[in-house]
């Protein structure tokens, strides 16, 4: 069993002051790969609707691979040859997320390790979810668009767990997708089908100094009722 954590808020949050969608990183800094790893698992024990983590991070070190991103990447002109690290976020496509497709069954079996009889109830409660609750089965871009909006809540953690050990980064959907994808899928970085790119994310350390931090504030943004 995990112990609860004893964080000092301050700290916490003088990590999110630091954070900073950083344009351009210093090509001389690399991460560590121990710093690295923790910032994929932070990424790995992130939250997800019904345990079934829709996602796929892909580190792209590849500097040929990362030159055919930019060409289609105009929000990453500085990013992908600067930076020391650079994550391209995979979300999971309508096929794979189907109740009775080996994906999901297999996250409920072999992950999960659930018993049959448990296998058999939440498959048919995510079922109801998808196409009632949310009724995500209508049209065959809303459950990769589910999927992403997960995605995003790992890519964040990543991203503030970066900044609390000094490493910078910037999330970047400046790209023309369906160029993009053909790249990945070409490089064999992305299969055809079961994924679509989500987002992608540079790590690394700062060339530069940010402006101040610019936020609304919190009474203008929260509602207590």
């Amino acid at each position: 069993m995990a112990t609860k954590p004893t964080f000092n808020k301050e700290e916490i949050l003088n990590a999110y002051q630091y954070r900073h969608a950083s344009k351009e990183f210093d090509k001389t800094k690399k991460i560590s790969e121990d710093d690295f790893n923790f910032i994929l698992e932070t990424g790995r024990l992130s939250p997800s609707s019904f345990g079934f983590e829709p996602w796929k991070f892909v580190v792209v070190q590849n500097e040929e691979i990362r030159e055919k991103l930019r060409a289609v990447s105009w929000g990453a002109q500085k990013q992908l040859p600067t930076a020391s690290h650079f994550v391209v976020f995979l979300a999971r496509t309508k096929d794979s997320l189907a109740p009775d497709s080996d994906y999901i069954q297999g996250m409920m079996k072999d992950v999960h390790d659930l018993p049959n009889e448990a296998v058999e109830g939440r498959g048919k409660a995510y079922r109801n979810f998808i196409e009632n609750d949310f009724e995500l089965t209508k049209y065959d871009e809303q459950m990769f668009e589910w999927a992403a909006r997960q995605t995003y809540i790992a890519m964040g953690n990543m991203m503030t767990s970066a900044a609390m050990i000094g490493i910078d980064s910037c999330p970047i959907e400046g790209f023309d997708k369906e160029k993009a994808e053909k790249v990945l899928i070409e490089e064999g970085v992305m299969p055809e089908k079961g994924f679509s790119l989500a987002c992608t994310v540079a790590f690394g350390y700062r060339l530069n100094d940010p402006r101040p931090k610019s936020r609304q504030m919190l009474e203008s943004i929260v509602e207590w009722i």
